[in-house]
């Protein structure tokens, strides 16, 4: 194992915040899961970059703003800085699932633009795509990354899907944070 340290990329709903079917629209309902805030806050501080990369199709369908969506990352970015950690960047895809942009997961255009950010490629800079879907998995694999699935949001229906490529499993985001901070110490 190399010491140097993967770059982290996070699904938000349903790694960092519940999730719902009906959609997470207002600032109200944007909700942590227990846990969550301190693990990314934990992992910045001990050098980790943490990324979210979030599809956001209720902005093509009309449930919320881009305003709106803002608020949400803001009040996320704040409670992780009140822990003493960063978010490195967000991206997020605002396209629904027939508009065909590059960027809606499981294509990985978000994840590309965080390696023209970094100027790296992951491929041969270490990064972990961390979701609960299938396609968050699917995004990262594409690009390289190693692909960790945490059983909150639709992770517990998400493990027995043929995914046709190697995925670690960790209940939630707390428990592959206290893993990687004991591998990387």
């Amino acid at each position: 194992m190399t010491n140097e340290k993967p770059i982290i990329l996070l699904d938000r709903d349903g790694v960092i915040n519940y999730d719902s079917d009906q959609y997470v629209k207002t600032l109200n309902e944007w909700q942590p899961i227990p846990g969550s805030i301190k693990s990314i806050a934990a992992l910045s501080k001990a050098g980790f970059q943490v990324y979210v990369v979030t599809n956001q199709s209720g902005i093509a369908r009309g449930y919320y703003t881009i305003d709106t969506l803002h608020k949400m990352h803001e009040k996320m970015t704040q409670l992780v800085e009140a822990e003493g950690g960063k978010i490195a960047g967000i991206q997020y895809c605002p396209h629904g699932p027939d508009d065909n942009c590059d960027c809606r997961k499981p294509k990985s255009g978000m994840i590309e633009a965080i390696e023209k950010e970094l100027r790296v490629d992951f491929n041969q800079t270490p990064a972990i795509m961390i979701g609960d879907s299938k396609r968050d998995l699917e995004a990262g694999i594409a690009r390289g990354c190693k692909a960790v699935l945490v059983l909150t949001g639709k992770g517990r229906e998400t493990q027995y899907k043929d995914m046709g490529f190697h995925f670690n499993v960790f209940t939630d985001l707390a428990a592959f944070t206290l893993d990687t901070l004991f591998k990387y110490q």
